[in-house]
């Protein structure tokens, strides 16, 4: 039984490593890494580069504030100090085991703060579900604007939701939703023989007041403009290192927002930090738009290389600021 959580534990961490590995092989396994090391070294303005880096902070820290303000409603008032460096370090956590950032902070926050972890969590699902309407609508307005763009991009990667759709018969629907159905009643079945049902109960209690913590807010206006700061900062982080490069200074804000948003839906893709799937999302998308082929790989590698690697720094400052800050509290 250990074993097999092990084993369990174990591709849960090697998988993704694997998944975006495999990618970034099959990328770049003709790239002329010494022309790309020479644009590293004289073709770039590390000045941008730099201060891209500022908004990546922002971006965490808003969304920090933002959390702090979502727990409010149900008592809980940590630091919002706090709150950031739960945020840095849960980034840091999801680059060693992905999609472990939300667990992370939370327990960051019951350690140091007392913060009952369910309820933390919770609001951190409200603040998901809040991020990605967000994000789905200006999709929408963006594939909208650009619907050529679009298609060609489905195009060449070979995605086409027409011939997908028509794979399936209208038995194939009928068979899929049954199965669905079947799936739904056995994990209810098998819950509700748990002796431990009670405690499930009184979890999903703890997180749905989490979700519902909207509700309470104080200033929703300040709650809309903290999201607004954490992906505005986020586009920023990303479009002012256009300028980093001769060849993508010139780009308009149109591509700057596409290939944003287009490397935003890519990392839903369980990889380190998106590598691999954002590589090669914002590289199609950039070529569709004019670069070469060489030009829009060794943006995507050097831009992805250098805001990765400000994630464990920030993780660690924030890991080593609140164990010399003061001693955890217990959880409640």
């Amino acid at each position: 039984m250990n074993s097999n959580k092990t084993l369990k534990k174990t591709l849960n961490i090697v998988c993704p490593f694997v998944l975006g590995g495999g990618i970034l092989w099959w990328m770049y396994r003709e790239t002329d890494f010494k022309e790309m090391e020479e644009t590293l070294l004289h073709g770039m303005d590390w000045g941008w580069m730099l201060f891209s880096l500022v908004f990546g902070v922002t971006a965490q820290m808003f969304r920090g504030i933002r959390w702090k303000q979502t727990l409010e409603p149900l008592g809980e008032h940590p630091r919002t100090m706090d709150c950031i460096h739960a945020v840095f370090i849960s980034y840091a956590s999801s680059l060693i085991i992905p999609r472990s950032g939300e667990l992370s902070r939370c327990g960051i926050l019951s350690k140091y703060d007392g913060t009952p972890f369910l309820k933390a969590l919770g609001t951190v699902v409200t603040e998901r579900v809040i991020d990605t309407l967000l994000i789905l609508l200006i999709t929408a307005a963006v594939i909208l604007s650009q619907v050529t763009v679009f298609d060609s991009f489905f195009g060449r990667t070979g995605t086409n939701l027409g011939d997908i759709l028509q794979g399936f018969t209208t038995t194939g629907y009928i068979v899929t939703a049954i199965c669905l159905v079947i799936t739904v009643i056995f994990m209810w079945l098998v819950m509700k023989r748990f002796t431990f049902m009670t405690k499930i109960r009184e979890m999903m209690n703890n997180i749905k007041e989490g979700i519902l913590s909207l509700r309470g807010v104080r200033n929703k206006w300040l709650f809309v403009l903290y999201t607004l700061g954490i992906w505005g900062s986020y586009f920023l982080h990303y479009w002012t290192t256009f300028q980093c490069f001769e060849f993508t200074e010139n780009l308009s804000f149109t591509v700057g927002i596409v290939s944003f948003i287009v490397g935003s839906i890519s990392v839903v893709v369980p990889t380190p930090n998106g590598a691999g799937p954002w590589h090669f999302a914002v590289k199609t998308i950039l070529i569709l738009y004019g670069l070469t082929d060489t030009d829009a790989i060794t943006f995507a590698l050097i831009v992805h290389t250098v805001h990765t690697m400000l994630v464990p720094l920030l993780g660690i400052y924030s890991w080593v600021a609140l164990n010399a800050r003061t001693a955890p509290m217990k959880k409640v």
